[in-house]
Parts: C-alpha cells; structure tokens; sequence
C-alpha cells in the first residue's frame, strides 16, 4: 500500500490505576468512549488505509457494535489480545497488510493529524520512528533501597508516547525474534533497537496524554473543553 500506513490500536488492558470497575479505555469523555476517540482520529487520517484494533476477549462485540455505530470503515478487524501489551501487538501484527505500520495506545485521543503524519514521514526517511517530548524533570535512578545511584542529564532524556511508526517486515521480525529469545520490552521501539535499526524521535505534544489515572482523565476532560467539546 504506498504512501499508506496501518494502525495496530491497543486496548487491551485493564488499567487497575483508574479504580474503576470498567476499563480505562471504555470510560467516557464527551459521552463517547475514550477509544472512539481514538480511533476516530486514524480514521480520518489521510496516511490510515487500515486500522486492526486489540481489545479483550469480553470486550470484542461491544467494540464491533461501536464501529459499526460510529462509521469507522477503515477498522478492518477487532483482534483478541494477549496477556500483556507485547503479545497483543503480535497478535494485531497477524491482521494488517499494510508495508508500514503505526502502533497506537488506545487511551491517548489526543494524537493529531499532523503528528501521525510527522511520525510517518520520518519513518519513511530514517526506517523507524517514535513520537516522543522531552522530559520536563530531573530523572534518577535508584536501587531497591530507594538510593539515588545516577542522575541522568535530563537534555538527553525524552519520554516516548505513541504512535510509533516501523516498516511490516522489521516489526514482525523484531516480535518473532523476542518471542523466540524470551525477552518482553516495554515497548515496540525497544523491540525494533535490538535488532540494531535506528529509531527516530519525533517530537509531539504534552496534550498526547495515556489516560490511566483519575487525574488524567479529568485532563482529558480538560483538554476537551478547552477544544470547544462539550462534555456530558
């Protein structure tokens, strides 16, 4: 698919942090899931020809009922995930035709059109791409008795968000070869690092929040407002 890219949207998670008995991603901002608003924002992207979206096995029908009601056409598929993040991607991975691949939280709705595309072209330009801000505190580093043992220099430290950007080979390679290897990453990018590609940095916005806690949530409500949507 040239000049197009897919979109693994990942919303499989249960998010204890939030204290809900509903999962984070479910929750409502402007009385639309959190994940509707995700995907909307792919599914009017100019450079989005698909979208596979991961979510739990309890949760499938309900989100294919929300596609269908919202008109997300380009959602071609809702996938069962794993037990973590890195095998919910693996599985997405089996559904998505595109030559590059974007992998997306599906609790941050504040992702814009232009980021996608910024991510996208240095991808293109560098072979991997990641959106990312950089840090605003000092970061340390402590052992298990919570003693500082390094300080970091905070110019070089970024905190990575998503949506991050590989071509389809390198990113199926990168999840084979650490599923063969036993090795679990935080995220795809530290999966795509080991087997030596480069990984740009993109820089995108403190608005591209995950919302996984109480506080974050009545940001995002904020945020909302603050972009002339109403919230009910």
């Amino acid at each position: 698919m040239e000049n197009k890219a897919g979109v693994i949207v990942v919303a499989a998670g249960k998010g204890s942090r939030m204290g809900t008995t509903e999962s984070k991603q479910y929750l409502r901002l402007q009385n639309k899931p959190i994940l509707i608003h995700t995907l909307e924002v792919f599914e009017h992207s100019s450079i989005i020809d698909e979208i596979v979206m991961v979510t739990g096995k309890d949760d499938v029908q309900r989100c294919e009922d929300w596609i269908k009601e919202y008109g997300l056409t380009k959602v071609k598929k809702v996938v069962v995930g794993g037990y973590d993040r890195q095998e919910s991607v693996a599985n997405g991975l089996q559904f998505i035709h595109s030559d590059w691949i974007m992998v997306h939280d599906g609790v941050r709705p504040f992702i814009t059109e232009e980021q996608i595309m910024n991510c996208y072209h240095s991808a293109v330009t560098s072979g991997a791409s990641v959106l990312a801000v950089p840090v605003k505190d000092t970061i340390k580093q402590v052992d298990q008795q919570k003693h500082i043992v390094n300080t970091p220099d905070r110019s070089q430290l970024w905190a990575i968000q998503t949506p991050q950007t590989f071509r389809s080979a390198d990113l199926q390679q990168a999840h084979q070869q650490a599923q063969d290897e036993n090795f679990r990453g935080t995220d795809d990018s530290m999966l795509i690092e080991r087997m030596g590609v480069t990984v740009a940095v993109v820089e995108g916005s403190y608005e591209n929040i995950k919302i996984t806690t109480p506080d974050d949530l009545d940001y995002a409500s904020y945020v909302l407002q603050r972009r002339g949507e109403k919230i009910e």
